[in-house]
């Protein structure tokens, strides 16, 4: 191949010049077909084959590598072939007696033919991407897997994040909840990817049946959804950026926190202090890119969005209600009834109809039981001798003064001061169990063992006036008058005869 100056100085003795190539020929000495090549190119060309060069030994195999290669698409990242083990496959399997480097270059080469190509995308203000990832954190001293929110806007890469025990519905609402009010307003749209949590079929036109929860958070908020190819994660490439970004940075090292609720203030406030970063080549901060996005929302509903899932439930005859795995109790009142179950990320409600019977907090567990012994005492009460064994009473702790007014009860009035007795716990029905257990105290020590005098002193204490345990307070009970006993009075009892 000549060099470029050899190109420069045939192309100036003919084209500038006026020399003939047959001139040029002679002079330069080289053929006419060169120095018409040279008058037609710039520089040089360089070689260009015709037709890919031959491999008698690799041709043959090249559809079994082919079919290898479209298998491997569907496979697992971590299940897929190197070149090596395709060679291997080649020489165990086929016969295939050529050497390893040419099928590692085909292998390299066809990989890179097929790998998928992308355009830059433009992301105006005012939409948003979300999508869920995985961390490990230790909370309350316990090591578990996190379930964290992401929201990304994708124009001033503004982030929220908020970690939940599990990525659940009542949890994909709530991040959104929790990430409009951080922003302050609503995106025109949001991207997400095909989670079952927000979509229950996909159709063969391709479009999208939500599931009731997500159509209920759409209808509310009023922003229009998109979602990528099933699939494709690239498709919101800058939410999937920040999930893992956002572990590196946020959840690295492993968090340590007592609480869900102190472990989400501190991701809340690493994501505000995130607005003062500048992002990528943008010579404005995220903040300051944020006010673009968020003149493009739209404001908030005035009415707040429910953040739970709401199920219809039975309850069973132990006047237990099951959601997620676990049991429930509510009053037994209400037991083989029909009842509405909304599951919060941290409590679950329970309604029979628009009343509200029962709120415990939100168990994670399988096959768990959480009790209110609350719910259970009008039962025991008709049925005292259960009081012992029933299971929503185990573990029910009590203070101190509960225990010696049983004992007192028991020892002066038998079975009728166990009744007593759990007639005095339902008085936390309706009071609270700090103000009962200061009556049962003072009851004690007055020496007033029964249900009605812990009653009056509770309620004396909580409308703040002193007992009333003096019967001359109440003037329509009878009187009983008391005389003393004489000797004379036992002859009465001596059969006649006998005085």
């Amino acid at each position: 191949m000549y060099a470029v100056e050899k190109y420069a100085a045939v192309r100036r003795f003919v084209i500038v010049e006026g020399n003939s190539q047959r001139a040029a020929a002679r002079v330069f000495g080289i053929s006419r077909t060169t120095v018409d090549k040279m008058c037609t190119y710039s520089a040089p060309p360089g070689y260009q084959r015709t037709k890919p060069p031959a491999k008698p030994k690799l041709d043959p195999f090249i559809p079994i590598i082919d079919a290898i290669l479209k298998a491997d698409a569907e496979a697992p990242k971590k299940q897929r072939h190197t070149a090596k083990r395709i060679f291997e496959r080649l020489r165990d399997e086929h016969g295939y007696d050529g050497g390893y480097t040419i099928v590692a270059d085909y292998v390299r080469e066809t990989r890179q033919r097929r790998s998928e190509k992308f355009v830059p995308l433009h992301h105006p203000p005012g939409h948003a991407q979300v999508d869920f990832g995985e961390a490990i954190g230790i909370i309350g001293g316990e090591r578990r897997k996190l379930h964290v929110f992401f929201m990304d806007l994708p124009y001033s890469d503004a982030a929220f994040m908020k970690a939940y025990p599990a990525e659940t519905t009542e949890a994909f609402l709530d991040g959104h909840v929790s990430a409009l009010a951080f922003f302050g307003g609503v995106p025109q749209s949001i991207l997400y990817d095909n989670t079952k949590l927000a979509v229950a079929r996909i159709c063969g036109d391709g479009t999208r049946e939500r599931t009731r929860a997500f159509t209920g958070l759409i209808s509310h908020y009023l922003f229009r959804d998109r979602f990528g190819r099933p699939g494709k994660g690239n498709d919101k490439g800058k939410v999937e950026g920040l999930v893992k970004n956002g572990r590196r940075r946020f959840l690295t090292p492993v968090p340590v926190a007592a609480s869900f609720e102190e472990l989400n203030a501190r991701l809340e406030a690493a994501c505000l202090a995130d607005q003062d970063r500048k992002a990528g080549r943008h010579m404005e901060t995220i903040g300051e890119r944020l006010l673009s996005d968020l003149s493009a929302f739209r404001p908030l509903p005035t009415a707040p969005f429910e953040p739970c899932e709401v199920r219809a439930a039975q309850v069973s005859s132990t006047s237990l209600v099951r959601y997620r795995s676990n049991d429930y109790s509510v009053p037994t009142t209400h037991g083989h009834r029909s009842v509405t179950v909304k599951g919060y990320v941290d409590e679950v409600v329970i309604l029979a109809g628009s009343e509200e019977i029962a709120r415990h907090p939100r168990s994670y567990e399988r096959g768990a039981f959480v009790f209110d012994p609350l719910h259970y005492l009008a039962l025991i009460e008709q049925k005292p001798g259960a009081l012992d064994q029933a299971a929503p009473l185990q573990g029910w702790e009590l203070p101190d003064e509960f225990g010696h007014l049983r004992r007192l009860l028991e020892a002066r009035l038998g079975n009728k001061g166990k009744r007593e007795f759990i007639q005095v716990l339902r008085l936390m029905e309706v009071l609270d169990q700090n103000l009962v257990a200061l009556a049962v105290a003072r009851a004690i020590k007055l020496g007033a063992l029964s249900f009605d005098a812990v009653k009056q002193i509770a309620v004396a204490r909580l409308e703040r006036r002193p007992p009333q345990l003096d019967l001359e307070r109440y003037p329509h009970l009878p009187k009983a008058n008391v005389a003393v006993t004489r000797a004379a009075d036992y002859a009465a009892l001596m059969p006649a005869g006998t005085r």
